[in-house]
C-alpha cells in the first residue's frame, strides 16, 4: 500500500524517494527506476542511486531493498558490499536466480 498524503506533495524529490523506500516490505525489492517514478521523476533513477548511497537513515530506510531494473545488486557500502546486501535480502525472503533478484516474485507491487 502506498501512503501519499498532502504534506508529501510539498516534500523534495529526495524526501519522497526515502518515504517510498521505507514502505518496501521485507521480502520485496524495488528498482531505482520504480522509486524515481513513484516520487514523480521517472527519468531520475541515477539520482535515486545517489540517495541510496548517501542514505542517512539506514536501516530505518532500507536501501538494501533497492536493486537495478534487471534485478542485479549494485552499490552497497555496508559490510562486504554486494555479498552483504544479498545475504540481507535472502534472510528477508527475497528470491534469487543466481546472483540476480527474481523480480517476477520479489518486486514490490504498490
Amino acid at each position: 500500500m502506498i501512503v501519499f498524503n498532502h504534506s508529501m506533495s510539498k516534500s523534495t524529490f529526495k524526501d519522497k524517494v526515502y518515504t517510498f523506500t521505507r514502505q518496501i516490505p521485507k521480502g520485496k525489492v524495488a528498482t531505482y527506476g520504480q522509486l524515481a517514478r513513484l516520487a514523480g521523476s521517472p527519468r531520475a533513477a541515477r539520482a535515486v542511486g545517489m540517495f541510496m548511497k548517501k542514505n542517512p537513515d539506514a536501516p530505518h530506510t532500507p536501501c538494501h531493498r533497492v536493486v537495478s531494473s534487471n534485478g542485479k545488486l549494485t552499490g552497497y557500502s555496508v559490510g562486504n558490499g554486494i555479498s552483504t546486501k544479498k545475504e540481507m535480502l535472502l534472510t528477508e525472503g527475497v528470491h534469487f536466480k543466481g546472483n540476480v533478484v527474481d523480480l517476477s516474485s520479489s518486486q514490490w507491487e504498490q
